[in-house]
């Protein structure tokens, strides 16, 4: 059978997983009757509340003879990680864009790596039965980014499509017929070569992706270089620097077909499959042959730009959610994500009981910490904070390209916020309909908690998107938090009383009855500098009756923070407590006598 292997890219909510949903009714993967959930390659239960692709998957549809290898891949930044690893498995890519919004920042990074490897993207203007759709003119802009990234005359003469995945159809022309996907599968056929591969050589795969499946252990996916594989074969494992890590008995070769993952016995060069069997194995890998003893090339991987520090849950409360409270299962949890998320970074730090993780942005180490959360780990996470390195002419930081689209009206309380943030303004101008598209160069440590405020200040009706830029250097300070705390000085269950009475003094975060301890941040202060408060007083009962009669307590509801919220609202000396039931704000140092110590020492540091 013909073979094609191709990866679907886009920025993040431009319709990819809506169009492999769409390939997979078309080509038969899936019976007409066949109840299947929509977004159905988005099985993970964050990916399906939050509405992203996190993990890339594997999928395949057979159309007229060929077998199409689909590889679905994350739109957002922070997952870019995913993106970089899997392209080396296909030979062709469909660079979805949307037919209203056009290239957008993420559109550019995930088609500057495909272009860098050699690819010929077919460009798939999607969502044109949008009212507001301007396919014609957003095909002009997609040109002009690849000209822009210095694509190759081959590359620059690429086949475009325009297509609905939601209602399932694509036309050579944007006023075309729209009854099928039949020309966007001739155009896959046609545009992406079969896999150039020597099937009569010793085997060799390079491992793109790892999971840990609770039956097979360890499974490693790939695509195959060269040769064949059967069940029961031996091969070895050997590190991007040609040592041998591992060598073992292959127990299980899976295939996919449509949504599922079956098992075969025999594996050929070209295609895409999954390996069980291979202990240690892990991504980067080279599994070959026995006797192969040099490793295929892999290519590296962007370095990450954002770090926390993930440390146990010494609070009073410790262990009352969770059973995974120990450093060491907490080590051992995160370097197995490390090692199949190759842009997480794990290192250990000079506190026994903490580690820092670093990664590519908020969005992927959240997601990190709600995984582990709903795991039943108990953590205490510090704010993040960005990765500087030395560069020729000094400290360089990581620099982010800012599109952000917001009503006319808004743009100059935008432009004054990212300045505070030292960011710099490249380009503004009208996008229609009343919108401004304001384009910044902004210093990632300016933009950790900026969405929450981006949202006040565009009344919920902006639009922002970020892509890493690279390193540029040092801007110098970025105002903190102005805003200081409420601080709990005693340990039970908050008092209503006690809470309408803190309501004048800023911002609570709790409710009464809920459980707090002395160092527990339960609000934010109206004014700077932290305040210690006791959310415990009752009422004073007397035999005196008032004069008028004594009205129940009525309180503003809390303010209830989202994990990625929490991590960047908190400061230095903070921390968020995560447990599977709670989030919890509290100070770093829960005695208030060693907090006050701790500040005099900064200032004296200061001086």
């Amino acid at each position: 059978m013909s073979l094609r292997n191709i990866a679907i890219i886009a920025h993040v909510d431009h319709g990819k997983t809506t169009l492999v949903d769409a390939l997979f009714r078309q080509s038969g993967a899936v019976r007409a009757n066949q109840r299947v959930a929509e977004r159905a390659m988005d099985y993970n239960d964050l990916e399906r509340e939050r509405g992203i692709t996190i993990l890339s998957k594997c999928t395949s549809v057979d159309w007229r003879g060929t077998r199409v290898n689909i590889v679905d891949t994350p739109g957002h930044q922070d997952f870019g990680g995913e993106v970089e690893r899997i392209l080396d498995m296909v030979d062709g890519v469909l660079l979805l864009v949307d037919a209203a919004e056009g290239p957008m920042p993420q559109t550019k990074f995930v088609l500057q790596k495909a272009l860098a490897l050699g690819l010929r993207p077919i460009v798939v203007v999607n969502k044109v039965d949008r009212a507001d759709q301007r396919a014609e003119v957003v095909l002009g802009e997609v040109f002009d980014l690849f000209a822009l990234l210095d694509a190759s005359e081959e590359q620059l003469d690429f086949t475009a499509l325009f297509a609905s995945a939601r209602d399932g159809w694509a036309s050579t022309e944007a006023d075309g017929p729209r009854e099928d996907l039949a020309p966007l599968f001739a155009a896959i056929l046609d545009a992406v070569p079969p896999p150039s591969v020597d099937a009569d050589a010793p085997f060799a795969m390079l491992a793109s992706l790892l999971e840990l499946d609770p039956y097979l252990g360890r499974v490693l996916t790939g695509r195959v270089s060269a040769g064949r594989l059967r069940v029961n074969e031996t091969i070895h494992a050997l590190a991007p620097d040609g040592t041998k890590t591992d060598a073992a008995r292959v127990t299980k070769l899976l295939s996919y077909q449509g949504l599922e993952r079956v098992p075969v016995e025999e594996v050929s060069a070209g295609d895409i499959v999954a390996i069980a069997g291979l202990p240690v194995a892990t991504v980067a890998d080279s599994l070959v042959a026995a006797g192969v003893t040099t490793a295929l090339p892999a290519r590296p991987i962007d370095a990450p730009t954002l770090a926390m520090t993930f440390a146990i849950n010494d609070g009073p409360f410790a262990g009352r959610d969770g059973n995974k409270v120990t450093s060491r299962v907490i080590r051992d949890r995160l370097l197995r994500e490390a090692e199949g998320n190759v842009a997480i970074r794990v290192t250990e730090t000079s506190e026994a009981d903490a580690f820092e993780v670093a990664g590519r942005g908020e969005l992927q180490l959240g997601v990190l910490i709600e995984t582990m959360r709903r795991e039943g780990y108990e953590l205490t996470i510090s704010r993040p904070r960005v990765l500087v390195r030395e560069g020729e002419g000094g400290l360089e930081e990581p620099v982010e390209e800012v599109q952000i689209d917001v009503d006319e009206g808004h743009s100059g309380v935008v432009v004054e916020s990212m300045s505070e943030r030292k960011a710099e303004l490249r380009d503004m101008r009208p996008s229609g309909g009343g919108k401004t598209r304001l384009i910044f160069h902004a210093p990632s440590r300016g933009l950790i908690g900026y969405h929450g405020q981006f949202l006040t200040e565009t009344r919920g009706t902006g639009i922002m998107h970020r892509s890493v830029a690279g390193y540029a250097p040092y801007r110098g300070q970025i105002q903190d938090r102005r805003e200081g705390t409420l601080v709990s000085t005693g340990q039970g269950k908050a008092v209503a009383y006690a809470l309408w009475n803190l309501e004048a003094r800023g911002q609570l975060f709790i409710a009464p009855g809920e459980e707090v301890y002395p160092g527990m941040v339960i609000g934010e202060n109206a004014r700077q500098g932290d305040m210690e408060v006791n959310p415990l007083k009752a009422k004073q009962l007397t035999n005196i009756r008032a004069a008028g009669k004594d009205d129940a307590v009525r309180l503003t509801p809390p303010l209830r923070l989202s994990l990625e919220a929490a991590l960047a609202y908190i400061s230095e000396d903070e921390l968020v407590e995560v447990t599977p039931g709670h989030l919890r704000l509290r100070k770093r140092h829960l005695d208030p006598h060693e907090r006050r110590r701790e500040r005099r020492r900064a200032q004296a540091m200061e001086v």
